[in-house]
């Protein structure tokens, strides 16, 4: 437990509202970060209580794809929480990617969103900026338990910066209440500027966000990049419906359809108005460069959906056992009882085995 930040030696750098400083020596592993809030975030004793509530909650997270948070307290009037600390750099630096590579990175983070959704704790501010890549290849979400002390805050009284609000779900926009729908949104946004090197909606005010999100036209990925295969042009059009109740119905789910289309048809009209709606012919992968070859695999997503269909039946509690998928996936069938969590990052671990 850390009693007070100034226990520890700090090297300061400012990052937005708060500061990025890493720990010498102070009880918690030796390589850890300190996020300081700023002083206005820790005025209202509201935001306090539940800035210190969720940061200490998202200490019980504990998953891969999640910044590890140790602790959260307040020294000399200064609310901090204190976090692993992750080398390497955010998707904010990658620019536009290969399909291949961009799907197995949102993969990743739906795992460790989906984990933390199965904890009772929304993230509410999933961006590139609070998605870490480590320099293996691992990505890692943070932030967690800070969105929200800062929500209200940011949404109404000083206008939230236009960066941010390029990922917000409709419905946060409007400031009504929010759930792990959300999350899936704005990964969903993420994805979409990760494959075509854009965000969905281009706007210059938050007014201007709400009405072209009102009018929910957006252009299809594969206009933009024809490369991309339908299914998971289909599946990020999904994530980005503009009621929550026709976004996949978790993350879990929507890492299902990135990785080889959804299991069965949709009952309600799911793509966002402009979407592409009629079969295209196939996508031509020649020329696509080889790193955005590595997905191609995903030629056996029948396989994984046979896979995941069996353990859905399984979770509902039909009293049959999981069959083993063949071997040439080399997925390997959650326990009985697995959480959404463990199918998500079943996946994540298959993605990257066969992306090599």
């Amino acid at each position: 437990m850390v009693a007070t930040a100034s226990s520890a030696h700090l090297d300061e750098g400012r990052w937005r509202w708060s500061t990025w400083p890493v720990t010498r020596n102070c009880g918690v592993p030796l390589r850890s970060a300190i996020k300081i809030l700023a002083e206005q975030f820790g005025s209202d004793e509201s935001i306090r209580a539940r800035f210190l509530r969720e940061a200490r909650l998202a200490s019980r997270l504990s998953h891969p794809n999640v910044v590890q948070v140790y602790d959260a307290g307040e020294a000399r009037g200064r609310l901090f929480i204190v976090m692993e600390h992750v080398p390497g750099s955010t998707l904010a630096a990658c620019g536009k990617l290969p399909y291949g590579e961009a799907v197995g990175l949102v993969v990743q983070a739906c795992a460790g969103l989906q984990h933390a959704h199965d904890a009772g704790l929304v993230h509410r501010d999933v961006k590139p900026a609070n998605l870490l890549l480590r320099e293996d290849g691992v990505l890692k979400i943070t932030d967690f338990g800070i969105a929200r002390a800062a929500d209200t805050t940011q949404l109404t009284k000083q206008g939230t910066v236009l960066g941010t609000a390029a990922y917000l779900a409709p419905e946060q926009a409007a400031g009504e209440t929010v759930g792990a729908a959300a999350d899936t949104y704005s990964l969903g946004a993420v994805l979409y500027e990760l494959l075509t090197g854009r965000p969905p909606y281009r706007f210059e005010s938050l007014a201007e966000l709400a009405a072209v999100q009102g009018r929910g036209v957006i252009t299809p990925p594969r206009d933009l990049e024809p490369a991309i295969p339908e299914s998971v042009e289909a599946a990020v059009m999904h994530a980005l419906a503009r009621a929550p109740s026709f976004r996949p119905g978790s993350l879990a789910d929507f890492a299902r359809e990135l990785a080889g289309g959804a299991t069965e048809p949709a009952s309600e009209p799911i793509l966002a108005a402009g979407a592409v709606t009629e079969p295209q012919a196939p996508a031509t992968y020649r020329g696509v460069p080889r790193k955005g070859r590595r997905l191609l695999v995903l030629a056996v997503a029948a396989a994984v959906a046979l896979v995941v269909a069996i353990v859905l039946v399984t979770r509902r509690g039909d009293g049959r056992s999981p069959a083993a998928p063949p071997k040439r996936t080399q997925i390997s069938t959650p326990a009985r009882g697995a959480t959404a969590a463990d199918e998500a990052r079943n996946l994540s671990t298959w993605l990257r085995s066969n992306s090599r």
